[in-house]
């Protein structure tokens, strides 16, 4: 067994021991406003239950390791006072993943992810329609931890309103947790189904991914992709150009055989195919080519 002293850790190598060990974890996907009423949408692993009665969730946006800055989250709370927790489960964790792309300020991160805005009853932020679980909070105290790069901030929130999809509950009316298939964050690229066990998901580009909101509308309106699928599609930095393509083409007898047939359905079957196995850029080549 090693033994290890955290002052004498690089904030980097702390992190990753912290959060490969102390795992997995549940998922905050929180949705807040800033003072001029622009959404921001961004999920936090370090975060959990704290309180029944009253009902008090704990979530903490840690300062950036690389440059000691801030999240938008931690500062929207701090001017309204006011945050919607959405929980995750695994149909929407693509499009979760890419909603924590550093985007600039402004940036509409429902947009980006493709997920829907839908209003609250008590408080200003939106909530996630896809979310099977949706809590409206009042951010009662937020608790700095540190000053340095990797240093926590306690949002202490209490739930105000909750919403739950019917589709997840059993006949009892008991949230079922097969039904709910929540996932959990692990370290690195790892994630948990709660109902299946671990899965990898690549992380955002730090180059900023096109978004979901850049997909043409034929890819969004087809009904072989799902929400993870997009979020996939939405996770690169550019499209392949028309070269790229045209090489594709001339190398792939398959996507010949599935041009020459000209069925958007069997095209886009195609490209699940490389969606399935991650090879996104593929898929994307697919897509776009032309008979």
């Amino acid at each position: 067994m090693i033994t290890l002293n955290p002052k004498e850790l690089s904030p980097v190598k702390l992190q990753g021991y912290l959060q490969s060990a102390i795992a997995p974890r549940p998922i905050a996907f929180a949705s807040t406003m800033d003072k001029n009423g622009k959404p921001n949408l961004s999920p936090f692993s370090f975060f959990n239950i704290f309180s029944s009665n009253p009902p008090i969730l704990v979530f903490s946006p840690a300062r950036r390791v690389r440059d000691n800055s801030i999240k938008h989250t931690l500062v929207n709370c701090q001017d309204t006072k006011q945050v919607v927790i959405n929980v995750v489960n695994y149909a929407m964790v693509q499009q979760m993943s890419l909603s924590s792309t550093e985007y600039p300020e402004g940036i509409n991160e429902f947009e980006k992810s493709g997920l829907t805005a839908i209003p609250s009853d008590v408080v200003k932020p939106y909530r996630v329609a896809e979310s099977p679980v949706q809590f409206e909070c009042k951010v009662n105290e937020i608790i700095p931890l540190g000053t340095e790069g990797g240093a926590g901030n306690m949002i202490i929130c209490e739930v105000v309103k909750i919403h739950i999809n019917e589709a997840v509950l059993d006949a009892n009316g008991v949230i079922d947790p097969v039904k709910i298939d929540l996932v959990s964050r692990l370290g690195g690229n790892w994630y948990s189904r709660a109902n299946a066990g671990l899965f990898e998901v690549e992380k955002p580009l730090a180059t900023l991914g096109i978004g979901v909101d850049a997909i043409p509308d034929f890819i969004k309106e087809s009904r072989v992709f799902n929400g993870n699928d997009l979020g996939k599609l939405g996770n690169v930095e550019a499209l392949p150009t028309e070269e790229e393509i045209t090489i594709f083409v001339k190398q792939n007898f398959e996507i010949k055989a599935v041009l020459s047939a000209d069925d958007d359905l069997k095209k886009h079957q195609f490209a699940k195919e490389f969606l399935d196995k991650n090879e996104v850029l593929t898929a994307w080549k697919v897509l776009l080519a032309k008979k």
